[in-house]
C-alpha cells in the first residue's frame, strides 16, 4: 500500500498551531481592492483559526 499524499494546495494554504488548531488566511484580499474600504482591507490582513466544522477535513488534507 503506497503512502498517502497530502493535498499540496491545502498544505500551502493552512498551517497547524502548536495546540493543533488550523490557521488560515482570510479571502477577498487579492484584487479589486479600490472598491473596498481601508478598514476592511486592514482586517483582511490577519490570519484566523479555521472553524471547528472544517478542521477535521483540513487536517486530513494537509497530512
Amino acid at each position: 500500500m503506497p503512502k498517502m499524499k497530502s493535498n499540496r494546495g491545502a498544505a500551502k494554504s493552512f498551517k497547524l498551531t502548536a495546540g493543533g488548531k488550523v490557521k488560515r488566511h482570510k479571502a477577498f484580499k487579492s484584487h479589486i481592492l479600490t472598491s473596498k474600504s481601508r478598514k476592511r482591507k486592514r482586517s483582511l490582513r490577519h490570519s484566523v483559526v479555521a472553524s471547528k466544522a472544517d478542521t477535521r477535513r483540513i487536517k486530513i488534507m494537509i497530512q
